[in-house]
């Protein structure tokens, strides 16, 4: 039977023909051969906290939940299941003596929809989650089972690693893991001036670098982070003081933890946002026109902030960091407040900047504007309909972004 779905912040809503929650992996083939053979539509769905509407079918919605947790980790790999969600996967491996490379802000993601929507996290050594992965078994359109990895259809791996569910539905995911480590975590608050004056040398000196900027008060908040037994630096950075204000060249947050538990955030408020990827070089200006923008056009109800990022390029066919190093710029903004219109005219600046968008956040871009921006676009598409001949998980949605008219 059908259920309304909802997802996290609450901007997309419908009611699938049929919920459906595998438990392993014959359940997940038999549901996309009776998807196939009455010629519906069938998408996977993890924890829904992607804001893009991937996820939407009137056919069969097929949850993850229960598809969770670690299977076997052997000589730097950990093998789990795709519906594990990252705070469980980071607690598993540390458990196991191991631990992510990198990740990003939220840990309540399956690590399943985390990789497929090129979830990240900052820092320039470190590529999106999807470039830890090594190795995935998925359910195609035809119901068969493939394994990717170096050993297996390797030919197969720069499309399966982020593939917004396109191919089939991920039962397990390998990743590359290492001894688990801690991470020394430090933020601080600063003008824009001077964090934009310092960046580059913030970047280079910490393994982990970021910064949020506020509208209402045109102030940062810098965060940095750094392993305890690898600290590459031994500068304390200090901001200058703010006239008229506290001073914040004391640190608002010193923490030490596992990197799981270190580097994502627990949020009560939930937001809609909207994120681009840009060309590292073209970072400078993008942020200052959209600083502008917003401070001239959106201040009124542009009532949280902007996060800035980096990514380490990679070869995955539809990574938004795919062939360069990467900066990114997103706009969050309170589900309770309008976002439409702030956000088409953010887009509009990065799209102005080389931008490609965030697979699972906001965006209004449709195949004709995508193709251009991935060289490997055709191969991927190739790919596809090879995997799902028929289209079994090609939604109308799916098919605004994958199909030009």
């Amino acid at each position: 039977m059908g259920r309304e779905f909802v997802n996290w912040s609450g901007s997309l809503s419908f009611t699938p023909a049929e919920y459906a929650e595998p438990a392993d992996e014959d359940e997940v083939r038999a549901l996309v051969r009776r998807a196939r053979e009455t010629g519906t539509t069938l998408r996977p769905v993890g924890s829904g906290h992607s804001s893009s509407p991937l996820v939407r079918t009137d056919g069969i919605l097929a949850s993850l939940d229960r598809l969770a947790g670690v299977i076997a980790d052997d000589d730097g790999l950990a093998t789990v299941r795709a519906g594990t969600k990252l705070k469980a996967l980071g607690e598993g491996l540390y458990d196991a003596g191991l631990a992510m490379d990198n990740l990003g802000d939220v840990d309540y993601q399956s690590i399943a929809g985390a990789t497929a929507t090129g979830t990240h996290g900052t820092g320039l050594g470190f590529g999106n989650l999807s470039t830890q992965v090594a190795g995935v078994r998925l359910v195609t359109g035809t119901g068969d089972t493939v394994d990717v990895s170096a050993d297996h259809h390797p030919e197969l791996l720069p499309a399966a690693r982020l593939s917004l569910g396109a191919l089939g539905v991920l039962t397990r995911v390998t990743l590359a893991v290492q001894p688990r480590y801690q991470l020394h975590r430090r933020s601080w608050c600063a003008p824009v001036a001077w964090t934009l004056d310092h960046l580059a040398e913030l970047q280079h000196t910490n393994r982990n670098m970021d910064f949020y900027w506020y509208p209402r008060n045109d102030l940062t908040q810098v965060r940095v982070m750094n392993r305890v037994d690898q600290t590459p630096d031994e500068r304390v950075w200090h901001a200058p003081r703010v006239p008229g204000s506290a001073a914040v060249d004391e640190p608002r947050e010193v923490h030490v933890a596992p990197t799981h538990r270190a580097i994502p955030r627990h949020r009560e408020l939930r937001f809609e946002e909207i994120e681009y990827m840009l060309p590292v070089e073209a970072l400078p200006a993008c942020f200052a026109e959209v600083r502008r923008r917003i401070r001239q056009r959106h201040r009124r109800v542009a009532g949280w902030r902007v996060l800035v990022r980096s990514i380490a390029a990679d070869d995955i066919w539809l990574s938004n960091a795919y062939g360069r190093p990467t900066a990114t710029i997103a706009c969050l903004q309170n589900t309770t407040l309008p976002y439409e219109e702030y956000f088409r005219d953010m887009e509009a600046v990065f799209r102005q900047y080389g931008g490609r968008p965030h697979w699972g956040k906001k965006h209004w871009l449709t195949a004709r504007e995508l193709r251009p921006l991935y060289p490997r676009w055709e191969d991927f598409q190739a790919l596809r309909r090879r995997l799902d001949p028929d289209g079994v998980f090609l939604t109308p949605d799916l098919a605004r972004l994958l199909e030009e008219a």
